[in-house]
């Protein structure tokens, strides 16, 4: 049966290799969207993809914009009624060389924020037997946030706008040097997972009894390291590291699988094992 499946930021690196494998996976009429933030880029892409012999469709999508979000979920809507698989992947990239400071509303706005925008815009959407993938990280587990924050994440009371308002607050707790002193790790990419994470969590809790009647899977993924422009700079020994057509592979494993998914349901999934949440 063909499928609509819709990957964002997907003109370079891990994103582009998901669209490629969904392309090659999945039934040939199915419909991949290959989404970019920037049309140039965007349209390199697809016609790399074309070379290929591959054929997505580019959308021009800004996930930390409301309306772009909000215009790209009413053309799913109206074009194909819903979305059989949604890979939440766009992320914006942080430095070593620039203080965390000057960086943290722009990261948190692209990888929170955008995975709410998502959540919010594409949860109606979602198909009988969809599945909707946030990638995320093996850091977004409460074990490398101290205990006494744990609290604030308690995905079982806390709602999707929860989490959203307590990311501004730390926003502003880097941006005026107080966050180390209230406990948050000095790398903001950790509390940035973590929420994501947890914002997949509770999307999953919301959609528990419908995704039971409707076979539909949620879930957040972490690749491992992959080896992207992105990481680089982050690490020093990249001899361990996946290509993205590599770590591109699990990701479609979950995204396509059919049947024994029950427990994966609202759990991080690296190389197809969940990874506790506490």
């Amino acid at each position: 049966m063909s499928k609509v499946a819709i990957v964002t930021g997907a003109n370079q690196g891990l994103g582009f290799a998901l669209v490629e494998a969904l392309c090659t996976r999945l039934e040939p009429e199915s419909i991949v969207y290959l989404t970019a933030r920037d049309t140039v880029r965007g349209e390199r892409a697809a016609a790399v993809m074309t070379e290929k012999g591959l054929s997505p469709k580019l959308q021009i999508l800004d996930i930390s914009d409301d309306a772009s979000v909000r215009r790209f979920a009413d053309t799913i809507r109206n074009r194909h009624g819903g979305a059989d698989i949604v890979i939440c992947n766009a992320a914006a990239r942080i430095s070593p060389d620039v203080p965390p400071s000057e960086q943290v509303a722009s990261f948190i706005n692209t990888n929170n924020h955008g995975t709410y925008r998502m959540i919010a815009a594409f949860m109606p959407l979602l198909k009988n037997n969809a599945r909707f993938i946030v990638v995320a990280s093996s850091f977004g587990s409460l074990r490398h946030l101290p205990v006494e924050l744990h609290d604030r994440f308690n995905v079982e009371t806390r709602s999707l706008e929860d989490i959203e308002e307590l990311m501004d607050k730390y926003v502003q707790l880097v941006v005026t040097g107080e966050a180390a002193t209230q406990g948050w790790p000095e790398w903001i990419n950790i509390p940035s997972k973590i929420a994501q994470v947890a914002s997949t969590r509770i999307m999953a809790r919301l959609m528990a009894k419908d995704a039971v009647e409707r076979g539909i899977l949620i879930s957040a993924v972490c690749p491992g390291l992959v080896d992207t422009e992105a990481s680089r700079p982050w690490f020093k020994d990249m001899s361990s590291a996946q290509s993205p057509a590599q770590a591109a592979s699990d990701i479609v494993w979950l995204a396509t699988l059919q049947s024994d998914s029950a427990h994966l349901y609202g759990e991080l999934v690296q190389h197809r094992k969940v990874i506790p949440w506490v």
